[in-house]
């Protein structure tokens, strides 16, 4: 008998995947998208898939991508049963993607009350932090120590073009590589507070994404917000999880 649910979730920057028994995440990976959306979801696949996988939910931009799934569902869905899952129930949810930022106000369930997404700009998404770190020449995967101890430094533009003309001005005159960083970071959290406040928000927020894994950018957000800001070491798996968890709840 089937006892595994599996979700995958391809987005724009990393396409990802879970095994889900009903109670835990069992496996996961991660993959960069790169420009073959549908081979990297053929890969998670491959390598997840087996004969105790009853059911199989994609989502993300590529959802379609896949024959194998049994279903595919939105990607403010997933996330939405993703976050209940890993917070055990926040109010509300963050999620900043590689080309995307979302806002969901979820209710007791899991299930979704309302939702913002901003896909028509880059500024505050991941994408703008890529940008950010190859010209301050940092590891993206180090943010946390780059930025320990840092002043952050006011970053007027928002706008990924005027922004990147910005650091380098700033680094032309003297400001520290560390402080422009955080500067950048705050700029971020700040802009994405502003967009979540439409939905009046009054609880716990549960932060998604792979920039959830930083706790700069947690603890900058949650300033920003003046809400409780929480974040889980699955957050960047949390639509591959939603996913699996509504494939399991439909399974049984």
């Amino acid at each position: 008998m089937a006892r595994l649910s599996l979700g995958i979730d391809c987005g724009s920057t990393t396409v990802k995947g879970a095994l889900f028994d009903g109670e835990k995440v069992v496996a996961s990976e991660i993959m960069m998208t790169s420009a073959r959306p549908a081979q990297r979801m053929r890969e998670i696949y491959d390598k997840l898939y087996s004969g105790d996988v009853g059911y199989v939910v994609t989502t993300g931009y590529g959802r379609e991508l896949l024959p194998e799934a049994d279903r595919k569902i939105t990607e403010i869905t997933c996330h939405a049963r993703g976050a209940k899952f890993l917070s055990g129930g926040a109010g509300g949810l963050i999620d900043i993607g590689g080309q995307d930022c979302k806002a969901v106000l979820l209710d007791e369930d899991g299930g979704v009350r309302d939702f913002l997404m901003n896909d028509k700009c880059a500024a505050g998404t991941g994408r703008f932090i890529e940008m950010m770190c190859r010209i301050l020449e940092c590891d993206g995967e180090e943010l946390d120590s780059f930025a320990e101890k840092a002043t952050p430094v006011e970053i007027t533009s928002m706008c990924t073009v005027f922004a990147e003309s910005e650091i380098i001005s700033l680094l032309a005159q003297g400001a520290a590589r560390e402080d422009i960083a955080v500067g950048v970071i705050k700029s971020i959290c700040k802009r994405t507070a502003t967009f979540a406040s439409k939905l009046s928000i009054s609880e716990k927020v549960f932060f998604s994404g792979g920039l959830a894994r930083f706790e700069v950018f947690r603890k900058n957000l949650e300033e920003a917000m003046g809400l409780p800001v929480l974040t889980h070491p699955h957050s960047q798996l949390c639509g591959a999880i939603g996913a699996a968890c509504l494939g399991y709840e439909r399974m049984k």
